[in-house]
């Protein structure tokens, strides 16, 4: 009898435990699903996030608040907008998730300033494009364009020379403006651009050096250079003629599927938005790069040292390959990233950071934040190039480090943009040391791209 009554007693709390079991089991699972369906923690006030100065200061503070992963509602009343700073959810945005994302906030902007080219396009249109440009963008293809990279920067250089003789000071924000959209005018049209020169005296394009504000009134004067393009495609197909340039790249590109060539609509969309974007990122790169050079003189004896290594040919000759240029560049990129913001927009529901995300939530990362994290970088303020030496960048989530996206959507232009970067600063470096000639440091102005508010003038030292 007692043992039968141990038996039924002990069967019984096993019962009763298993049942105890089975309810925290499920509570356990309506948490979870409560905390799935939880939107981020956010504040109480409304704003707009968007590429502006006023955002910057807005989202350092929602980081300091928040953390990683902030949800912020619209004064409109639209979607809500979600804040990522986490290298997974940055990585799942753009990468393991990226069909459930297009692009954000900003695409109406870039599309009345440059069409429907890469930088706006979705969907199947962009990856058929997308096939297209890249082969105009392979190593290989890039390294053709090094003697134009080279004549230019050495025309700078003798510039520079005759200023310097003088005593004079140089625009250097204008001056690398200069330098960036002649390259890039150079490798698209070749001929056809000096053709355009001494037919008219000048480049119609030199607006984008001599305008610097980016609105409405600017893109409709932008966009109306799209006749010249037009211009130059119809004298190549009426002449029958190729040249070793973009354009004749692009024109000749054929969809691996249909073998049809880009309409022509799409071709001048993808020539207008490499003219912007093979321009100004650059310019502005080189430009926050001086700056911190002249700020930094062991950095800058590090890079003299490295290029005198690299054994430089003769003057105005670029030297052997030189990591440590490389290096200094993207320790400038880190601190500068010409697009400091980034926006995409979730076609359907998902999860950020262990929290809900309604499907047109606007997800926001932004890199100049990212790249001072202090889960990623030690002395995230420091200028120090040694952040890129090999055995660091390997130990180091290539999800903290996005100066040019990430994903599919990685930047196309980027081998463009280092090889014409590491050119003009391996041959200035060589011959000049530029010293910062303001009483104060730049302002940095948080539009669309990241760049000073003023132009930066330096004073040339001769090496």
């Amino acid at each position: 009898m007692t043992a039968n009554s141990d038996e039924i007693k002990t069967e019984t709390d096993m019962g009763a435990t298993h049942c105890q079991r089975v309810r925290h089991s499920l509570a356990l699972k309506r948490r979870f699903i409560m905390v799935q369906q939880a939107p981020a923690p956010g504040p109480q006030q409304r704003y707009d996030l968007d590429a502006n100065d006023e955002s910057l200061p807005l989202l350092q503070d929602l980081m300091q608040r928040h953390g990683d992963t902030c949800r912020v509602t619209s004064i409109s009343g639209g979607h809500d907008s979600v804040v990522i700073h986490g290298t997974d959810d940055i990585r799942h945005v753009l990468l393991g998730n990226r069909g459930n994302y297009v692009k954000g906030l900003a695409l109406d902007r870039v599309r009345v300033l440059l069409g429907n080219g890469l930088m706006a396009s979705e969907g199947e249109f962009w990856a058929r494009q997308r096939r297209m440009v890249q082969p105009a963008f392979q190593t290989q293809v890039i390294r053709g364009f090094s003697p134009l990279m080279q004549q230019a920067n050495a025309d700078l250089i003798d510039r520079w020379t005759a200023q310097a003789e003088r005593g004079e000071p140089i625009n250097l924000t204008h001056d690398l403006s200069e330098l960036a959209l002649n390259i890039v005018l150079r490798a698209l049209f070749s001929t056809d651009f000096e053709r355009l020169i001494d037919a008219d005296g000048a480049s119609p394009f030199d607006l984008l050096t001599r305008e610097t504000r980016r609105d409405l009134a600017f893109a409709a004067k932008f966009r109306s250079l799209t006749h010249v393009v037009r211009a130059m495609i119809e004298s190549r197909r009426t002449e029958q003629r190729v040249e070793m340039d973009l354009l004749s790249t692009l024109m000749g590109a054929r969809d691996k599927d249909s073998g049809e060539a880009m309409p022509e609509r799409a071709l001048v969309d993808e020539i207008m938005t490499l003219i912007v974007a093979g321009h100004e990122t650059t310019a502005s790169t080189l430009n926050w790069t001086w700056y911190l050079l002249s700020q930094n003189p062991d950095v800058e004896a590090r890079l003299h040292a490295a290029i005198a290594e690299a054994r430089p040919a003769q003057a105005n000759e670029p030297p052997a390959e030189c990591a440590y240029v490389e290096q200094v560049l993207q320790e400038s990129m880190r601190l500068y990233p010409a697009g400091w913001l980034l926006s995409r927009r979730a076609l359907g529901d998902d999860q950020l950071g262990g929290f809900h995300v309604a499907a047109g939530t606007e997800v926001f990362i932004c890199p100049y934040l990212l790249h001072r994290h202090e889960a990623h970088w030690d002395r995230p303020e420091a200028f120090d190039p040694e952040r890129f030496a090999p055995a660091a960048v390997e130990a180091r989530d290539r999800f903290a480090y996005l100066p040019f996206s990430a994903g599919p959507r990685f930047c196309i232009g980027t081998t463009f943009s280092m090889a014409e970067m590491t050119m003009h600063l391996s041959m200035v470096a060589q011959r000049f040391q530029l010293r910062y000639a303001g009483s104060a440091p730049p302002q940095a102005e948080f539009q669309i791209n990241l760049r000073t508010r003023q132009d930066v003038h330096m004073r040339l030292v001769a090496r």
